[in-house]
């Protein structure tokens, strides 16, 4: 018997596994990560964070869940889409990007959709996503899960994320 508390692992195992995958990957490549995310309220960023040596790679990241916090924390230096509306590719592009050249990384992931348990003001349902990395290479994807439960959609969303960042990273883009 050991004197070492117990922890539980308060992440999803899925999550967790994405985000150690992707740890593991940019520390072999000696490459960083910023994070734009909005729907997925950190949960990104708590994966990647929740690795062991997460400070040689994860440079930052912010919850972009409103039109204010676009404007206060990923505004300038890169152009913004004109009549750009979240919950689409160029959001979550733009966020990626945003992400990447505000806090120097080598990565920058962008996400942005509709959680639940009802969809957007813009008419997207309920479990409807667009990921995206930016970086040495751009990519989005969009995933829908058919589901209206807002803390299931949330972790698929940001496993969602974090498996596109992961193909890029061990070259299966």
């Amino acid at each position: 018997m050991t004197d070492a508390p117990q922890r539980a692992n308060t992440l999803p195992p899925a999550l967790a596994e994405a985000g150690a995958t992707c740890g593991r990957l940019l520390l072999e490549r000696s490459e960083t990560v910023a994070v734009g995310e909005g729907s997925c309220g950190g949960l990104i960023s708590a994966a990647l964070l929740a690795v062991p040596g997460a400070s040689a790679y994860f440079l930052g990241g912010a919850v972009i869940y409103t039109r204010n916090a676009l404007d206060g924390l990923l505004t300038g230096r890169v152009d913004r889409p004109e009549k750009l509306r979240g919950a689409s590719e160029p959001w979550a592009i733009h966020l990626a990007r945003a992400a990447r050249v505000h806090m120097d990384a080598t990565w920058g992931i962008g996400e942005g959709g509709a959680a639940g348990p009802s969809g957007n003001p813009y008419g997207d349902p309920a479990g409807h996503v667009w990921v995206a990395v930016a970086g040495p290479v751009e990519d989005a994807r969009n995933l829908r899960t058919g589901q209206s439960d807002r803390q299931t959609n949330m972790v698929a969303f940001a496993v969602s994320a974090l498996d596109l960042l992961a193909r890029h990273l061990d070259g299966t883009g």
